[in-house]
């Protein structure tokens, strides 16, 4: 039976690297579900494997799309499919790893089938946020769509734009083409999530940012900041650096914003994958690279025999 080994966790734990000495273990092919990474010129900000990395380990979705490009959840769900169908061809095993969590649910689960948004009807949504705020969004959402509005987070400017979008492009609401329904894929999915101590996580993530920094951050911000108003820039790394060249922030000021901001999204991952039970945890903090390589083989190959 062809497999698909999802390595997840939170940013900062450690996936790239020990990612790739799976594929290198495996002789197979990296899926990357960081939707961050899909896009060029954001190399730096999103922690992307390296060229060299990337000449090592064949990978798919990595640098793939400008950041102008629109792409959703259900395109990568289809689209990693038909790359995981061509890889399972010539090799039993592929990799997926990342930390994006509805790009692992829909890859895993599937996700309902959602109309296709016109790039007219989102401009001006995006355009509305920007000129008028979210609250008349939030109300027209709440008329077209009570019962998941009900429920979305509405701090969430994102959430609730897709969700209004599609409701106007459906002609009903959102809520109503919700099924939840489990598809059934044609290879086993065995789940490998990486964890470390919080505080040893937070001065990863401390660490990683003053790194970027070094290696260009802000120099790539700078050369992004003319299409600042894209929702594929509006994410951490770039936004808080778009306020210190906006002159509203100081560069300190917004390098410690980035750090904090990552660490709450480090928390808001582990909180969605740890409602997982499918996933089978290895503490970083207490096994190395080289001990965490193999204790997922032994995992693989477990599953491989209970499911022979």
């Amino acid at each position: 039976m062809k497999q698909l080994i999802v390595l997840v966790g939170p940013t900062g734990v450690g996936k790239t690297n020990l990612s790739l000495n799976l594929a290198n273990k495996y002789n197979c092919s990296i899926v990357s579900a960081d939707s961050r990474q899909f896009y060029r010129g954001l190399e730096i900000g999103t922690a992307a494997p390296s060229k060299s990395q990337l000449a090592q380990v064949k990978h798919y979705f990595v640098g793939m799309l400008d950041t102008e490009e629109y792409y959703s959840v259900s395109k990568f769900e289809e689209d990693a499919l038909s790359v995981i169908a061509d890889e399972h061809k010539t090799n039993d095993i592929v990799i997926a790893a990342g930390g994006s969590m509805l790009y692992i649910d829909a890859l895993c689960n599937g996700i309902d089938q959602l109309p296709t948004i016109d790039e007219t009807l989102r401009k001006e949504l995006y355009d509305q946020y920007q000129t008028s705020g979210i609250e008349p969004i939030r109300a027209q959402l709440k008329l077209l769509d009570p019962v998941f509005y009900d429920q979305v987070d509405l701090k969430n400017h994102k959430r609730v734009i897709h969700a209004l979008e599609i409701c106007l492009m459906a002609g009903k609401p959102y809520s109503s083409l919700r099924t939840n329904k489990r598809k059934t894929r044609p290879f086993n999915i065995i789940k490998i999530g990486l964890m470390r101590e919080r505080s040893e996580l937070y001065e990863r993530i401390n660490k990683r940012v003053d790194t970027m920094m070094s290696e260009g951050l802000l120099n790539e911000a700078r050369l992004q900041y003319p299409q600042r108003h894209l929702n594929s820039l509006n994410t951490v790394g770039y936004k808080e650096l778009f306020n210190y060249i906006d002159g509203a922030w100081t560069l300190d000021f917004a390098i410690e914003k980035i750090k904090q901001n990552t660490r709450i999204y480090s928390r808001k991952q582990m909180t969605w994958f740890k409602r997982d039970n499918e996933i089978n945890w290895i503490d970083l903090s207490v096994n190395n690279d080289a001990e965490a390589l193999d204790k997922i083989c032994r995992i693989v190959d477990n599953f491989s025999l209970d499911n022979i």
